[in-house]
């Protein structure tokens, strides 16, 4: 609790204790048997003033303040004209006295303050964790002693070093030392990862256990850091179209019952000769009820609980606005590489020719491709190299002891000879044999009979000395959760996935039927994408009524224009391009699909939330209005039905920001 907060719950509790002390003494009859009738009603006056004016000074000065500036129809005013109207009723000492009424007004109003402000305070705290990100120095080595300086002053290939326990400053590579990283504060993942020479670290994360050195590929200003907290500082400030409803309707709405509830005080007095008292009360009871403070609180401050709760998931919402579109949506389109895949080409398949086994043709076709920089070639070599240590990437044992056919000679020795075919794949001498690794045209020209298969993916046919040995399947690997990402999209009431790729029909269409999206469109350039995207936001569009929203899931550069074209753009944050980022809407620090669904469902949780809250204020609200017109509410239930209602909507809506890691 803050210092602020702190004073003014002391002013509660004193005002409390004194407003429940003159309580006592009325209702006993020491007031009365003090002063005399209608003495009592005086005194009661005095004593009453004490607890309001300890509980609500700041509120009455706030009211004179907006009244001067021209800002009168706000809570403050409304409070302390209504309360100033029920200490006024002394004047009418023959009715029942209302200073009470008017002192408990004020103080559960502070009381509904101090609600608000602890929970402003609590959802702006899981935002500011975000915010603690901002690394405070970086370390150089200057004439050879370690030198704390700004991170704005470093340019990219400037190198820094970064100890056990401290914020990585900069995006930069590792150049030496190893570490274990936790990007708990940017991507929400609580699991550390293994940071090595010529990995890629981002500025925020700490470094856990070594001591690294590190190239900077960034300026500070462009950093992932950077980036991040100028999204938050951002975020506020893009209003959704609910809360803009409830600010404009705010401002339309005081006025008139503010008029109202003064003609409800003068005209039945002045023009029909009723009871002043009576209808000056239901006038003050009427403007006690009318405070709108119940929707004009919660209603942002759900918003803000639920971007709070995101970014504590790792998903960055840019403004209250995407969290609202983001609860409305029923079409999600994803790119492929690098969003559903993982942008890095790997073995998913060998076959082998009968009396070949799976070490021998991954060996061969390893050693033939072993000085080439084709991702093809690098990936066919990382499988080889994993075989040969016991084990698949991916952990599982590999098969006749994953050892090589072929010995540990040094491959200059043993590969010679080798010819890259332009569109159809590599020639070499290995250990002495003619080897071919490549395509059906590779083979064919060579006159090798092989065993043809349509397997997704790209296909290499080896073979050495003119006989067949068998087929490896390269392929773009599925994230782990993209599969389980699909069917949580789909838990979370979204009808349509779509997937948009430049890849070939055949991967394409193999991916999207292992994950099960319902739609696939492939072999697209960028500009097809968005067209793309065009027919089916108008597909969305018309089977919605225009109430469904459609939302784009990308990480490459050339997903920018979709991105930005899409009813919400959804980034892949922690390894996407900057372009995406910034086109983005709604960016997942942690590059996990499954994160999608979980944002769909915090955004849905959050519209629920609001719409709980304008429902029953408004409810409530017009129900005692309608009552105070009839001389039925008193000033207590007026006080439930601004103050009692605020507190209720405010604990309702600080649901918002409460989410499971």
């Amino acid at each position: 609790m803050s210092p602020k907060q702190k004073r003014l719950l002391t002013r509660i509790v004193v005002a409390l204790v004194i407003f429940f002390a003159v309580i006592a003494l009325e209702e006993t009859g020491v007031l009365r048997a003090t002063f005399g009738s209608p003495g009592d009603v005086y005194a009661e006056f005095a004593l009453f003033l004490i607890p309001y004016l300890i509980a609500g000074y700041d509120v009455i000065a706030g009211a004179f303040r907006g009244l001067v500036r021209g800002h009168a129809l706000d809570e403050d005013f409304l409070m302390t004209v209504a309360t100033f109207g029920a200490f006024s009723l002394v004047a009418f000492p023959h009715t029942e006295p209302h200073m009470a009424e008017g002192a408990a007004v004020m103080l559960f109003f502070q009381v509904g303050e101090l609600f608000q402000s602890y929970a402003v305070d609590k959802s702006r705290k899981s935002i500011a964790d975000m915010m603690d990100i901002a690394p405070e120095f970086a370390n150089v080595m200057e004439e050879g002693k370690l030198k704390q300086v700004d991170p704005f002053e470093l340019a990219p290939d400037d190198e820094f070093i970064v100890m056990p326990g401290e914020r990585i400053p900069l995006d930069g590579v590792i150049l030496t030392g190893e570490s274990q990283i936790d990007t708990a504060a940017l991507t929400g993942e609580s699991v550390p990862r293994t940071a090595q020479p010529g990995d890629e670290v981002i500025s925020g994360c700490v470094n856990l256990t070594g001591k690294l050195v590190v190239r900077a590929t960034k300026p500070f200003e462009d950093s992932t850091v950077s980036r991040i907290l100028e999204l938050v500082e951002n975020a506020a400030e893009k209003k959704a179209r609910t809360e803009n409803f409830i600010t404009r309707f705010a401002r339309v709405y005081t006025p008139i019952v503010v008029g109202v509830a003064a003609v409800l005080a003068i005209v039945p007095p002045l023009l029909f000769g009723q009871d002043w008292a009576d209808w000056v009360l239901r006038g003050l009871t009427f403007l006690v009820v009318s405070c709108p403070c119940a929707l004009v609180i919660s209603v942002p401050l759900s918003f803000f609980g639920g971007i709070g709760g995101a970014s504590r998931l790792g998903i960055l919402v840019k403004g209250s606005n995407y969290l609202e579109a983001l609860g409305s949506t029923e079409t999600v389109v994803f790119d492929k590489t690098g969003t559903l895949t993982d942008g890095t080409f790997a073995v998913t398949e060998l076959m082998c020719a009968p009396g070949v086994t799976e070490a021998e043709l991954v060996a061969t076709a390893a050693a033939a491709e072993a000085f080439s920089t084709h991702p093809i070639a690098q990936s066919v070599r990382a499988y080889g190299e994993a075989m040969a240590n016991g084990e698949r990437p991916g952990g599982a044992p590999a098969t006749n002891g994953g050892r090589p056919a072929t010995d540990a000679a040094p491959l200059a020795d043993r590969v010679r000879d080798v010819r890259e075919v332009s569109g159809q794949g590599v020639e070499a001498t290995v250990d002495g044999r003619a080897v071919l690794v490549g395509n059906g045209k590779l083979m064919a020209a060579h006159a090798v009979p092989f065993q043809a298969t349509d397997a997704a993916g790209t296909v290499l046919y080896v073979a050495a000395d003119g006989a067949f040995l068998g087929t490896i399947v390269i392929a773009d690997t599925i994230k782990p959760t993209a599969a389980q990402a699909i069917a949580d999209l789909r838990a979370a009431g979204v009808k349509k996935t779509v997937m948009l790729t430049g890849d070939r029909a055949d991967v394409a269409a193999s991916v999207a039927a292992r994950l099960g999206i319902d739609e696939v469109h492939s072999e697209l350039l960028p500009q097809d994408k968005v067209a793309e995207v065009e027919a089916l936001l108008a597909e969305t569009e018309r089977t919605s009524h225009g109430k469904g929203k459609l939302a784009f899931v990308g990480d490459g550069i050339n997903d920018a224009p979709v991105l930005t074209r899409a009813d919400i753009g959804i980034a892949m944050g922690a390894m996407g391009s900057d372009a995406a980022i910034e086109a983005a809407d709604v960016v997942l620090m942690n590059d996990n699909p499954d994160d999608i669904a979980r944002a769909i469902d915090l955004a849905r949780r959050t519209m629920r939330i609001v719409w709980q809250n304008i429902v029953f204020a408004l409810g409530i609200k017009f129900a005692v209005l309608v009552l105070a017109a009839f001389g039925i509410a008193n000033m207590w239930m007026a006080v439930f039905a601004d103050v009692g209602v605020a507190v209720i909507a405010i604990l309702n809506a600080m649901r918002a920001m409460n989410v499971r890691n």
